[in-house]
């Protein structure tokens, strides 16, 4: 589960995926079934979130990774190589920025644990 707290420290990795027409359901199942086979077992991973747009042209993955040396870890490992041809047979073309939270706001709903 993905849990935002800037004294986490975590890495943020916001990846914008333009998606080629009517892809952009294969490319989440693709990106789903990677992390679920191999990226999530890497040193340093901690959370990914999968979003399309209302227009299906764009993927975006939310992730985070303990540091950015994890993240380039990653980079580096079979388990992302493995699957990027697959990727770039989906896409035109992707944007990922790491980034560092520095803030986050949430609602407190009803129910909810504190």
């Amino acid at each position: 589960m993905t849990t935002l707290d800037p004294r986490d420290g975590h890495v943020v990795l916001i990846n914008t995926f333009t998606v080629k027409p009517g892809r952009a359901d294969e490319l989440v199942k693709l990106l789903a079934n990677a992390t679920d086979r191999g990226i999530r077992n890497l040193p340093g991973f901690v959370s990914a979130n999968l979003h399309v747009s209302f227009d299906g042209s764009k993927v975006v993955n939310y992730a985070q990774w303990r540091s950015k040396e994890d993240f380039e870890r990653m980079r580096s490992s079979d388990e992302f190589k493995k699957h990027t041809a697959d990727v770039e047979a989906l896409i035109e073309g992707f944007e990922p920025v790491l980034y560092e939270l520095r803030y986050s706001h949430a609602v407190e709903r009803e129910g909810a644990p504190a």
